[in-house]
């Protein structure tokens, strides 16, 4: 069978956007296309691990205040719009629940299981002081130019 290409450009930090990303890939791959999606800046937290990193005297006063400040893992994430000082994601978890909708840490792992391609961006990494062991294993880790390259091959690519 001839499969497509599709790419998607995870910029967004926030549950809804990155639970709309993982439900696009999904059925994408239910469909049998090839899926990456680039996660950049903001959208490196859904590969963050939960635990806090040990302290790394190699990073900046800056780099160390981004790791404290942004969410680690799918768990954390604040919604976009009517987040109710951090009520906002689980009542939209309760209510994706209600609605027999997978949860995000469900379709993030189902994404995994159907091949899905997680990227960390390397740049971004570099930014925000982020070291490959506090992302999830299984991932792989590139710059713009492979996105791109990715990027050309595909017949979608979105940017969430």
């Amino acid at each position: 069978m001839d499969t497509t290409k599709k790419t998607i450009i995870l910029f967004s930090g926030d549950f809804d956007r990155a639970m709309a990303a993982l439900i696009i890939a999904n059925g994408a791959a239910a469909m049998g296309d090839d899926v990456t999606i680039f996660c950049t800046f903001w959208g490196l937290s859904i590969l963050r691990k939960p635990e806090k990193p040990s302290a790394d005297s190699r990073k900046s006063v800056l780099q160390r205040a981004f790791g404290a400040m942004m969410p680690r893992g799918t768990k954390k994430l604040g919604l976009s719009k009517m987040n109710f000082a951090g009520a906002g994601a689980p009542l939209m978890r309760k209510a994706a629940k209600d609605a027999g909708g997978m949860s995000l840490e469900e379709l993030f792992a189902t994404a995994r299981e159907q091949g899905v391609k997680f990227i960390a961006c390397t740049l971004s990494m570099d930014i925000l002081g982020f070291k490959k062991e506090e992302l999830i294993d299984g991932i792989e880790y590139a710059g713009v130019a492979s996105y791109l390259g990715e990027a050309d091959e595909a017949n979608v690519n979105l940017f969430i």
